[in-house]
């Protein structure tokens, strides 16, 4: 009796323990409890601190010297953060200095890698280099040629087309930070794009996204997103034509 009387006060006690969404949260009165209310507050606080977090281009830097790669210093066509949230558009583009220096940094490769800002900055500070330094060995062990690594400032996902194709990559795979919600503030997204040019869409990329460590963790990640671009090779296509099979048995 004491068990069903528990299960009948709160019937989506089981269900808290597989996600970090906000279910079950009581009443009291006509709204939440205070403790519930105060964590959405604070949730969203964490929130609007990573859209406005910055990225550490001198902290990834020393980090990224480990893979011995070239290392482009960019930035979008959007000057500062109000004007990239305002202006989606700019932030799909490099500015006019950043596109001139990669002119003269024609690079062919197989994999160009860009690290970006996005809308989670602290995100893209706290999980890249973990998920690089297991991916890079997976893709230089197939045989990949990787280009420089980029780092770019007020960027969105689409800059990465502009980017790998000036420098003549076959492959872009850029890690962004995803928008925040009020449950995860320190998301990256890893957007696959093969063949990449400027003009493309959203239906043209692959995405592996969620991570982090209380999400897709970096070695689960690191090892999706190399199946996903050996594919994406293979089938000589990205987007919506690629599927991942990967599990799967055949039939």
């Amino acid at each position: 009796m004491g068990n069903e009387e528990i299960e009948m006060q709160d019937p989506l006690q089981a269900l808290k323990a597989f996600t970090p969404a906000r279910i079950g949260l009581g009443r009291m009165g006509s709204g939440i409890p205070l403790k519930a209310f105060q964590e959405f507050k604070l949730a969203h606080a964490h929130a609007r601190d990573a859209v406005y977090s910055e990225l550490d281009v001198d902290g990834l830097a020393i980090n990224l010297k480990q893979f011995e790669l070239p290392i482009l210093y960019l930035h979008s066509a959007a000057a500062y953060r109000e004007q990239y949230l305002q202006r989606p558009d700019l932030g799909r583009k490099l500015n006019e200095e950043s596109a001139e220096e990669i002119k003269n940094y024609y690079s062919p490769c197989d994999v160009n890698i860009i690290i970006c800002d996005g809308l989670s900055a602290a995100a893209v500070n706290n999980n890249t280099i973990p998920l690089l330094q297991l991916l890079v060995p997976m893709l230089n062990e197939v045989k990949l040629r990787l280009g420089p690594i980029a780092l770019v400032k007020q960027g969105r996902v689409a800059i990465a087309d502009e980017l790998a194709y000036q420098l003549g990559a076959n492959l872009s795979l850029i890690l962004i930070g995803e928008r925040p919600g009020l449950s995860a503030a320190d998301s990256v997204g890893a957007y696959i794009t093969y063949a990449p040019k400027p003009g493309l869409t959203d239906e043209s990329r692959n995405c592996v996204s969620n991570i982090r460590p209380q999400g897709l963790n970096s070695a689960a990640a690191a090892s999706k997103i190399s199946y996903m671009i050996q594919e994406a090779f293979k089938n000589k296509l990205s987007g919506i034509g690629l599927k991942d099979n990967e599990g799967l048995l055949k039939s």
